[in-house]
């Protein structure tokens, strides 16, 4: 398909993110040329793309600035994603005090991701006072929706009996939702309680699963708790997910790879 495209021809937010997947530089114009007429869902598309450097020149500030645009203008992903820059540092400097108040404002007319990031700084007292209970209502709330990280997170705390009734059932069942949700954190808690059960295969299967999709933090922190399974073939992942973070990570996770390897022979 050969795209061209006139000011007068302002597409859809559908044609738009399916023009970026075929040629991004030409949708990167085209995003450009809908957003400058007041497009909504350009605005925040535009900004995303700015941040990401999809088809345009990297430019979180710019970036920034375009989530704000969308976000005054009613765009509740743009305004998660605002919060998201100033949590980051991402074009501006880090402020968790603003991070907090985008993303209430995301929460307020019920996006998930809202929910979840407004949780987070609420569970940590990030740019706003610790409340553990309110947190878990984010979490809560994100959850029903479908979002799989917060589904993780609210087994987390009713496991845990944290601000709430301890219901470690419950919390098993959100943990197998979320890994089937796709979250790789869920995946692992999932795995977590079918090693404890026995049932040693189905948990292999989630945790390789989550290994693909994981990212580099989880893999340094969830390498080091494989190291300490009791079952020999929990153990032994422990190796894979050292290679993977060595691949994707810095020098010093190449030496503990390689230390590893030494150490155990590529036994583990």
């Amino acid at each position: 398909m050969s795209w061209t495209l006139r000011r007068e021809d302002v597409l859809s937010g559908q044609q738009l993110r399916d023009m970026l997947q075929e040629n991004p530089a030409s949708a990167a114009r085209a995003i450009l040329i809908a957003a400058q007429e007041n497009m909504v869902d350009a605005q925040a598309l535009l900004g995303q793309i700015l941040l990401d450097g999809t088809g345009i020149e990297q430019d979180a500030a710019l970036a920034l600035t375009w989530f704000q645009i969308a976000s005054r203008n009613g765009h509740a992903m743009a305004t998660n994603m605002a919060g998201r820059c100033h949590e980051h540092g991402w074009g501006c400097e880090p402020d968790a005090t603003k991070a907090a108040e985008y993303y209430r404002q995301a929460a307020e007319v019920e996006l998930d991701w809202g929910f979840y990031n407004y949780g987070n700084l609420l569970a940590t007292g990030r740019g706003v006072n610790k409340d553990q209970a309110r947190a878990l209502a984010c979490y809560r709330k994100a959850a029903r929706m479908g979002h799989a990280k917060s589904m993780n997170l609210l087994g987390r705390y009713l496991e845990e009996g944290v601000s709430c009734e301890q219901d470690v059932q419950a919390a098993h069942d959100w943990y197998r939702r979320s890994a089937e949700a796709g979250d790789f954190r869920g995946q692992f808690s999932h795995a977590a309680v079918l090693a404890d059960h026995g049932r040693i295969e189905e948990a292999v299967v989630w945790l390789r699963t989550a290994l693909q999709i994981g990212n580099l933090n989880y893999l340094r922190v969830s390498r080091k708790t494989l190291l300490q399974a009791w079952h020999p073939e929990v153990r032994a992942l422990a190796l894979d997910y050292h290679q993977r973070a060595a691949e994707m990570g810095n020098q010093e996770d190449a030496a503990e790879y390689r230390a590893l390897l030494n150490d155990c022979g590529g036994n583990v």
